[in-house]
């Protein structure tokens, strides 16, 4: 036998359902409306509007002015009555970048002029085409707020070399890349005195300040090496198909070192003092480091990485908050690190 709570379950389910129906009919009513409007070739009038809201010409007014905040909605006299429709269809206005988009790509593009190079001209010449695709009526509602954003708006460029990228080098490392053959050219290496002729098998490119190439030796069990792109001469495809061991992921063997440079990883060790662990907490030194928090108030950083002098050359901002507890040749590093930098200073008393 139904419990008396159970009919009285069953009774009120159908009006609670018409309550729910009842708080999402002015949405459903405006979403039928803008749909109208981006589906009408004539447009609709405010008397078709409230037609299809159900409701008076006032709402259809408020209804109208709502919507035009978010579309471009065009107005079509016709007569002595105006006529509505949603330029472009819905389509078009949610694949229309907004104009911080377009200030951040811009941003992007400027930041890359200095070194030119290829990944600088793909950008501006998508940033070209993306200008182009607007028509008129969206060129003069973005450009106020675009002109705001590009007055105050920049890319920040740092400190460091200016490598600049041949764009016959760019085109046949993107070449070799999308070919899946290997890459010949000539290498200037900052240790060697004249290039030296180099072919390798394309496995990653990172871009930056110094553009580099991920590249294996055919033929050879070595580790895959890197070579500046900008002190590459005479690049050219090879005849010869590029073969990537099985199972190499460019993230993995990047998060083998702390930067570019590549060497034997080390299980390296950093306790934070209490002064510097809010900073530390959000701070990365590795992609795939462990934070240890510590009664005293201190950190424990562990990380595995390679490229100590760049660990030891990092560090050297947390002077006063941040002791090396290993390895011993990290430890080494910084002390060599320390020496050459107090022959800056001109002191006599410099080591």
């Amino acid at each position: 036998m139904d419990s008396r709570s159970d009919k009285i379950g069953r009774k009120l389910a159908p009006r609670g359902n018409l309550m729910r129906q009842a708080r999402k009919a002015p949405f459903d009513r405006l979403f039928r409306l803008v749909q109208g409007l981006s589906e009408s070739t004539d447009g609709l009038t405010l008397d078709d509007m409230a037609e299809v809201l159900g409701q008076g010409r006032r709402s259809a007014e408020r209804a109208r002015d709502v919507i035009a905040l978010h579309f471009d909605l065009d107005e079509i006299s016709d007569g002595s009555r105006k006529r509505f429709r949603i330029a472009g269809g819905l389509r078009r206005h949610y694949t229309r970048p907004s104009a911080e988009e377009l200030a951040a790509l811009r941003a992007e593009v400027e930041a890359l002029r200095p070194s030119g190079g290829m990944r600088f001209e793909k950008l501006q010449s998508l940033l070209g085409k993306v200008q182009s695709s607007f028509d008129d009526r969206e060129k003069r509602r973005i450009e106020p707020d675009l002109e705001e954003l590009l007055k105050c708006q920049r890319s920040f460029v740092g400190p460091g070399p200016i490598a600049e990228i041949d764009r016959a080098t760019s085109r046949a490392v993107m070449d070799a890349i999308m070919s899946g053959l290997c890459l010949e050219f000539e290498y200037q290496s900052a240790e060697a005195t004249k290039p030296a002729w180099r072919k390798v098998a394309c496995a990653g490119l990172l871009n930056g300040p110094i553009s580099y190439l991920v590249g294996f030796i055919p033929g050879s069990s070595r580790l895959p090496a890197i070579y500046r792109l900008d002190r590459m001469t005479d690049a050219r495809l090879s005849d010869d198909v590029a073969e990537i061991p099985d199972g190499f992921d460019l993230d993995d063997w990047l998060a083998e070192g702390f930067g570019i440079w590549r060497e034997e990883p080390r299980e390296v060790t950093l306790r934070v003092l209490p002064e510097g662990a809010d900073r530390a907490r959000s701070w990365r030194f590795h992609p795939k480091q462990r934070i240890e928090e510590q009664d005293d108030g201190s950190l424990i950083v562990h990380f595995r990485a390679g490229g100590l002098r760049e660990i030891a050359e990092h560090l050297f901002q947390w002077a006063g908050e941040l002791v090396i507890e290993g390895p011993a040749d990290l430890k080494e590093a910084m002390r060599e690190r320390l020496a050459l930098a107090r022959t800056m200073t001109g002191d006599e008393d410099a080591e």
